[in-house]
């Protein structure tokens, strides 16, 4: 091999090394949605603890990935977790907001308590309003509910805010137990979440 040729072979090399190490870094495919390894909301950098996929009989529903700022492995620790964190769902088929809005009120009322629920209703009904505000959820939307620190929780979909923030870390957490609580509505899911494979 002449050394122009060696030379040519390794700029190609070092070309391609370079360019894949500017690729995002996705750490999770779930039904061909990729979920970064990383992501930044309100300036700190998120983990993604857990991804996977949302079934109902035999129908894809969504892809569903949980955020912290460091991995856990429990639900409690989860829940108890500080700072930012972040919900990302990638919606695989068109979903009513109707359906979606009573999916979430079933999830909610099977995960928490009465008592828990009386103390949520003024953000329960704020977030059903949120829904309302569209039709219907299609294939490929993306919809991210963040628990920020001294805000609250922000719904955003695809990217927009949807109302106002939500203030009550209880009522974050409440979200979360909807695949994570001791009734999740979907349990291949909870694992996933929760990092195990």
């Amino acid at each position: 091999m002449t050394i122009a040729r060696r030379s040519i072979l390794k700029s190609a090399a070092a070309a391609t090394l370079l360019a894949l190490a500017s690729l995002p870094s996705f750490a999770a495919e779930v039904a061909g949605v990729k979920f970064d390894d990383t992501i930044t909301v309100n300036g700190a950098t998120l983990k993604l603890n857990g991804a996977g996929l949302r079934t109902k009989v035999i129908f894809k529903v969504y892809a569903l990935g949980l955020y912290l700022t460091e991995k856990k492995s429990t639900v409690a620790d989860i829940l108890a977790a500080e700072g930012p964190r972040r919900v990302k769902i990638v919606v695989l088929r068109e979903l009513t907001s109707e359906e979606f809005g009573k999916a979430f009120m079933a999830g909610l009322n099977d995960n928490t308590d009465q008592a828990e629920r009386a103390r949520l209703v003024p953000q329960t009904k704020q977030f059903g309003e949120m829904f309302a505000m569209f039709p219907a959820l299609k294939k490929g939307d993306v919809l991210t509910v963040d628990w920020i620190p001294g805000t609250g929780s922000q719904v955003m979909l695809n990217g927009k805010a949807v109302g106002g923030a939500l203030p009550d870390v209880a009522f974050f957490n409440a979200i979360l137990r909807i695949w994570l609580g001791d009734k999740p509505v979907d349990s291949s899911l909870k694992p996933q979440l929760l990092g195990e494979k």
